[in-house]
């Protein structure tokens, strides 16, 4: 097993090569990831604050997060590596300078997913539908290049809260040829069902702190809270649109097929990596420093 500082120390190595310092010398030109996140810190807005997403919720932003607005949340993901669609509503992020982690928030707007098959669920068919899901996007990562996935486990089963409407689940995978206990990348992905949909709040972080950072996911899901008349309670039969799946679909494959979402882990292997290095970037120039000071005026 490869240890986590070694691993570290290994990304700090790339940081200092792949991502110079923002005090940059007067003959050097900022790269598109440092103008990106220069950007990103004008506009952040830090905890205790208040963050309407749309006009389904509102994000009551923790004291020790940041939240960075859709646009320029969306150039910072572009500039990692990501792509994002009119679902994106934007991400959160630490104020502490100390930890390397991401989470994106999405809403998709299907209708009324309903939850009553949670109650019989199988954890273990599941994780084979992940399985073979997997294997059918791995004929398409082998055509682009991209290694292919193994599926090793849960990190978290699939765990549904029918009096709050709230899903969370996660999965470990790694690169194939890979060890079992490889560090790999995570998405913990926590869902809020509402009238006319969820948000998807996905925290991306590595596999050897995930532990610890679990309750920092449940802290955003449970601090975002629908409006009156967007709630799950507030379903009207008669006149709302149900989805086409249920929400067993929300663990993997179906929707990712459905959507184009990937509810697998695989192509943030890289994406992941770009955040660390970044985030090791802005730590080595300070920037991080606007998060612990900087209020919203929307509060």
């Amino acid at each position: 097993m490869v240890r986590l500082s070694v691993f570290l120390a290994r990304v700090m190595c790339l940081a200092v090569l792949m991502w110079p310092s923002f005090a940059l010398a007067d003959d050097q030109q900022p790269s598109a990831g440092e103008i990106a996140w220069q950007a990103a810190t004008k506009v952040a807005i830090t905890g205790p604050s208040d963050m309407p997403l749309g006009d389904q919720a509102v994000l009551h932003i923790p004291t020790a997060m940041a939240f960075i607005p859709k646009a320029e949340a969306a150039t910072l993901m572009k500039a990692w590596g990501n792509s994002t669609n009119d679902q994106f509503y934007g991400l959160v992020v630490p104020r502490n300078s100390e930890e390397y982690w991401v989470m994106t928030i999405d809403h998709t707007a299907e209708g009324y997913v309903k939850d009553d098959e949670a109650k019989s669920w199988n954890a273990d068919e599941l994780l084979q539908s992940l399985k073979d899901g997997t294997e059918e996007q791995n004929k398409e990562r082998v055509k682009i290049g991209v290694p292919a996935l193994d599926i090793v486990g849960w990190i978290e089963k699939p765990n549904y809260d029918s009096s709050s409407h709230r899903l969370v689940w996660s999965m470990k995978a790694v690169d194939r040829g890979s060890a079992i206990d490889a560090p790999a990348t995570v998405n913990y992905n926590t869902y809020a069902l509402g009238r006319d949909g969820y948000f998807q709040i996905n925290l991306l972080t590595s596999d050897a702190t995930i532990e610890k950072e679990k309750p920092y996911a449940r802290a955003v899901l449970a601090a975002l809270e629908y409006k009156p008349g967007k709630r799950y309670e507030d379903f009207n039969v008669s006149t709302d649109h149900i989805a086409e799946y249920g929400l067993a679909a929300l663990v993997g494959g179906v929707v990712a097929k459905k959507l184009g979402l990937l509810a697998l882990a695989g192509v943030f292997i890289l994406k992941f990596a770009k955040i660390i290095l970044v985030s090791l970037a802005v730590v080595g120039g300070g920037v991080v420093k606007f998060f612990r000071g900087k209020r919203s005026d929307n509060g």
